[in-house]
């Protein structure tokens, strides 16, 4: 049943991207109503929902078993997102996920076929392309602006991550190439579309954690269109791609990490001249939140929604052969 009126989200997980991104763009949506939070930590999750005001569950138990929640947000460490979004759809609840949905394309597909038997929504919190800079951007190459795209890089770097960061811990689904790689392999599929075959790279690990800290590789399009990408977590801070074209280039700024009010900067290359535009400011959070709450109420088309499963799906089969087939060196 699709219901009306808000949909009712429990959150499984008081991880810092809710908290500073995705609970205040669930406030802004009317779609939405956020009934609950759960943490293994009882202290956190009552200032969480004294914070967003809503209940606090006392476990995560208790919040599936909750039948006023139709919905669940979960922010979990990545290795844990398989089998607490299992457990969800098992109690009868839509999942939004965070990125990236699992650790695997064997796991993703086996979850969206759960999902699809119990009739449930499954989605991906992967917030980015939903913003408008991109399909802006799109636009502009497919007037000519910058002629037949020839190659792209796409770039996403952060500073080193605190000694107790959870992205340090292999059981828990951490290092660069999850946690950051779905940015720039995903910005490839929006511009050069899937699926993507992995040429070679590089990823530096740990050898003491077990995790990489960082990859870089090339991959090419359908088309022959190759893409270079780097991700890491030892440098300094960059979330950009650049688009080349037989007659320029087109560079997205921030193009993975805007805030709501940030107005996006595109410089387009031509002849030896740059020009800058500002586009609107937008948010991807609310709108991915508000994409959620129309697929759970049945009004996102059936096309859409099998889109956003193969897009999901090709995503996770090209990190997966980013893993396999990239030499690993250490530090």
């Amino acid at each position: 049943m699709n219901g009306a009126g808000p949909v009712r989200i429990g959150v499984l997980g008081c991880a810092s991207i809710a908290e500073r991104r995705v609970l205040p763009a669930l406030g802004l949506a009317a779609e939405i109503e956020l009934a609950a939070v759960a943490s293994r930590d009882p202290a956190k999750a009552a200032r969480f929902a004294e914070r967003f005001g809503c209940a606090a569950a006392a476990g995560y138990e208790e919040l599936l078993d909750d039948p006023g929640i139709e919905a669940v947000y979960l922010p979990l460490p990545t290795g844990l997102h398989e089998r607490w979004t299992e457990r969800a759809l098992a109690a009868g609840k839509h999942v939004l996920a965070e990125k990236p949905l699992t650790t695997s394309e064997r796991a993703t597909a086996r979850l969206y076929d759960t999902a699809r038997a119990a009739g449930l929504v499954l989605m991906e919190n992967l917030m980015f392309v939903r913003h408008r800079q991109h399909r802006e951007v799109a636009a502009l190459v497919a007037s000519g602006a910058i002629g037949e795209v020839r190659e792209m890089t796409a770039e996403f770097g952060i500073p080193p991550l605190p000694e107790d960061d959870i992205r340090h811990v292999a059981a828990l689904g951490g290092g660069a190439l999850l946690d950051m790689g779905v940015y720039p392999v995903r910005a490839a599929q929006f511009h050069l579309g899937g699926p993507l075959d992995v040429v070679g790279g590089v990823r530096r690990y740990d050898p003491v954690r077990d995790v990489d800290v960082s990859c870089t590789a090339v991959l090419v399009s359908p088309a022959g269109v190759p893409a270079r990408i780097a991700v890491g977590s030892e440098r300094g801070y960059r979330a950009s791609y650049t688009l080349w074209g037989a007659e320029g280039r087109i560079t997205v700024e921030r193009a993975f990490t805007p805030p709501p009010d940030h107005r996006p900067v595109v410089h387009i290359e031509r002849q030896g001249v740059t020009e800058v535009r500002r586009l609107a400011p937008d948010d991807h959070f609310l709108a991915l939140a508000r994409r959620f709450a129309s697929a759970v109420r049945g009004s996102l088309g059936p096309a859409e929604a099998a889109e956003d499963e193969r897009q999901t799906l090709q995503q996770a089969r090209t990190l997966d052969a980013l893993a396999a087939d990239t030499r690993r060196i250490p530090l």
